[in-house]
């Protein structure tokens, strides 16, 4: 038996002993939150789970109605989460009211994987769409106070867009490290909380804050070579880094959905992986060496290509969850890097055939 189930019986034992001290979802959540500890990765799932109407009427009614809320609970949680942590869900059910959830009703339809792919594509944009909304709001007004602030102040100073914004990458890695250190706990975005949305504020907050610390370095690194000798404003380098990696990230998490793999994004990849790809793509459309120049170095689009790359498969080949099962290219369009790569290579065609036409 795993967490689910452990807290199931905790949850059980609390309802035998206090029945009225849980008949707020606060006051739910807040025990299923102190009980969970450590364990981040159900911690978004089942503090959803307490929130929800339907498990107080699970918890305090009995018979005929215990039965229906909980078929309706059953349901609605294997419409929204992967095998893996509904199965943990289903087992803190059972644990706190004793009775085995109910089979899937809908087991009789369809699967999503058997439906027509434009009905999948639907169905998922469907759940994301809080999420993806917010998030291309959010690249509009970090856009327009990139732009304010750039007449205000860094204009008069002479930074460019690309300078400022790793400085305020490198500020906002460096507070995750000491006194903000939540931050690093909760703005990047679980897959098993991508299409709730209640965590919809992670998709405008995920590319801000690295989980990775190593990466966070070599990203930061990277997007100085990339961007330091840029001539956009603030503003306009704020809104293509923000719709790049909403971009990269709407693309990934579709695949790990339609795949049930587990992930957990986080900073700027996609973007960099897209300028990068980009770069190296119109190098190899004209037949000519594209370099970046930094700290007196000359380096070929393609050398940046081959080490980012290398890196990045490093980290994003291995599974996330051991009980997945997912091939190498699954996992690799369920990244932002990968879907920076393919979309930085297919804007170079885009832009050499423009050129040609």
């Amino acid at each position: 038996m795993g967490v689910g189930h452990d807290l199931g019986m905790q949850l059980n034992r609390w309802l035998a002993a206090d029945p009225a001290g849980l008949r707020q979802s606060r006051a739910l959540t807040n025990r299923l939150m102190d009980a969970l500890g450590a364990n981040d990765g159900l911690r978004g799932p089942i503090r959803d789970l307490a929130s929800q109407p339907l498990l107080l009427q699970v918890l305090h009614s009995q018979g005929a109605e215990q039965q229906s809320a909980l078929a309706s609970l059953s349901a609605q949680l294997r419409a929204t989460y992967a095998p893996a942590v509904l199965q943990e869900l289903l087992d803190l059910l059972e644990g706190a009211t004793g009775q085995l959830p109910p089979p899937d009703r809908s087991a009789a339809d369809p699967p999503a994987a058997a439906l027509p792919t434009p009905i999948r594509l639907r169905l998922q944009l469907e759940r994301f769409g809080p999420g993806l909304a917010l998030a291309a709001a959010g690249a509009l007004v970090f856009a327009w106070v990139g732009a304010e602030l750039d007449r205000a102040l860094f204009e008069g100073w002479g930074w460019s867009g690309g300078v400022v914004l790793v400085l305020v990458l490198a500020l906002l890695q460096a507070l995750s490290l000491g006194p903000l250190k939540q931050l690093k706990r909760h703005w990047p975005l679980p897959s098993a909380e991508a299409a709730q949305p209640r965590q919809a504020w992670q998709w405008l907050s995920q590319a801000w804050i690295h989980a990775n610390d190593l990466e966070a370095i070599l990203n930061l690194i990277l997007l100085l070579i990339l961007l330091g000798a840029s001539p956009l404003q603030l503003g306009s380098v704020v809104l293509r880094y923000c719709l790049t990696a909403l971009a990269c990230l709407g693309l990934a998490a579709l695949c790990a959905a339609r795949w049930q793999i587990t992930r957990r994004w986080s900073g700027a990849s996609g973007a960099i992986s897209a300028l990068i790809a980009l770069a190296a793509g119109l190098s190899l459309l004209h037949w000519r060496v594209f370099r970046f120049s930094s700290a007196g170095l000359e380096i070929p689009a393609w050398v940046l290509l081959l080490v980012y790359g290398a890196l990045q498969l490093g980290w994003q080949l291995p599974r996330q969850n051991p009980d997945e099962r997912s091939t190498a290219l699954q996992r690799v369009l369920s990244s932002s890097w990968g879907w920076g790569l393919l979309l930085g290579l297919s804007w170079a065609v885009i832009t050499r055939i423009r050129e040609l036409l």
